[in-house]
């Protein structure tokens, strides 16, 4: 029986062959004669930004079809948390989009809120406003220094890293977590501000900019840069828009649509910023929306600064909601009650559906919330920004090189995590 060389390795004839009809109508006619090479992309290469696997039909190093396989992941994070109370899943949230996981905890408390018609203070809302914004800035930290060392600018990655490890300092400070702090909770947020926050974040807001600067100076106008980016995986906006593509990469191609702006939420109506937008659609004009983005999130911060005092109410105080504080239960016994009932049985929720969505630094997160009456979900569904723009991948990358391809991927920032939930 002949061997034949394929893109796993060497297999029998029959096998190939058989795998080959599978692809009828994925692939080119051109791709069953030889003319065009099958090889896969991924899933363990560093480029892909985590386990995504490409496969790619090649003419040459041109892409004649670049067809995504997502999945590798697993985590059935969605059927988790309907086995779950709603307060014990936000922690489940914290796992998807690993990256903005403050975003993750948002679009999920937002929709219960919703469905129980739950009331959040305002410096709670001021409060979730910084911590959203500083994780926005502590993920495109990841996106620009990873998308540069796609490309071959190492020091880039050193930098924007040595930044994010500010970030997460502060919401380890809040949350005693760099990451999956779940510090977002249905009311409000989990605990106050610490006395180190305020002074941290006074630093961070005096440093950060020069840091934007560094970055815009290093790439920017590096031809080796525009080079690479300019003219490369263009979208144009009524196609972005027919794939569903949000976020900076939307903004990229010329389309104003930010929620924070467009459908307001947490008080973000009451802060002066503004939405950056690209003309071309490009890697170039993707990165150059975050690069500003940066900026705008500077601005937000410095607002949410002025505005925040040192003590208030950071969680509402329905208790049949939300768990009274630790001071509370040494003195009551109607707090003990409540803190027992509601961590070990849960609030009920209507048997109703909602849906709410928020801007993620990727764009646009929404959580489907389906009640039953009682305290776990019916059904839970986020529509995540990663599992749309990995879709729109091979719109883009028709037509460039597999160099190309590299620089695509990294300019759509995209997060297994938040793909294969």
């Amino acid at each position: 029986m002949a061997l034949v060389q394929s893109p796993d390795n060497y297999v029998q004839q029959e096998e190939w062959e058989g795998s080959l009809e599978q692809l009828k109508g994925l692939v080119s006619e051109r791709a069953f004669t030889g003319e065009t090479m099958l090889l896969n992309m991924g899933p363990h290469h560093p480029s892909t930004h985590g386990v995504l696997r490409l496969l790619l039909e090649l003419d040459g190093e041109r892409i004649v079809t670049a067809m995504p396989d997502v999945g590798f992941l697993h985590t059935g994070i969605e059927k988790n948390i309907e086995s779950k109370t709603y307060e014990k899943g936000v922690t489940l949230t914290d796992r998807m989009d690993y990256l903005s996981p403050l975003s993750n905890n948002m679009a999920f408390c937002s929709a219960v809120e919703k469905l129980l018609d739950l009331d959040v203070p305002e410096r709670a809302q001021l409060i979730r406003v910084v911590v959203l914004e500083l994780q926005r800035i502590a993920s495109h930290m990841v996106w620009l220094g990873t998308h540069a060392i796609d490309m071959g600018a190492m020091s880039v990655l050193l930098y924007c890293f040595r930044e994010r490890e500010k970030v997460l300092g502060m919401l380890e400070m809040l949350s005693g977590q760099r990451m999956m702090g779940s510090y977002i909770r249905p009311g409000g947020v989990w605990r106050d501000i610490t006395p180190e926050f305020k002074p941290a974040l006074r630093e961070f807001l005096d440093s950060f900019p020069k840091a934007v600067d560094d970055f815009e100076a290093l790439l920017r106008k590096n031809p080796l840069w525009i080079d690479r980016t300019q003219g490369v995986g263009v979208i144009e906006p009524d196609v972005a828009l027919a794939w569903g593509v949000s976020g900076p990469s939307l903004r990229g191609s010329g389309v104003n649509w930010d929620i924070r702006k467009a459908m307001p939420y947490s008080g973000y109506e009451t802060f002066d910023f503004n939405v950056p937008l690209g003309d071309h659609g490009d890697v170039y004009d993707r990165f150059l929306c975050r690069i500003l983005e940066l900026r705008e999130s500077i601005k937000i911060l410095e607002q949410g600064y002025s505005r925040l005092t040192d003590t208030g109410v950071f969680r509402s105080d329905n208790r049949k909601y939300v768990p009274p504080p630790r001071s509370e239960l040494g003195r009551s016994m109607e707090a003990v009650i409540h803190h027992f009932k509601l961590w070990t049985e849960g609030f009920s929720v209507p048997d109703e559906e909602v849906y709410v969505a928020i801007e993620s630094p990727r764009g646009e997160i929404g959580c489907y919330l389906h009640g039953t009456g009682g305290t776990k979900p019916r059904r839970v569904h986020f529509k995540t920004p990663s599992f749309m723009h990995i879709s729109a991948l091979p719109v883009m990358s028709q037509g460039h090189f597999i160099a190309d391809l590299v620089a695509i991927i990294g300019s759509v920032d995209v997060v297994l995590g938040d793909s294969d939930r």
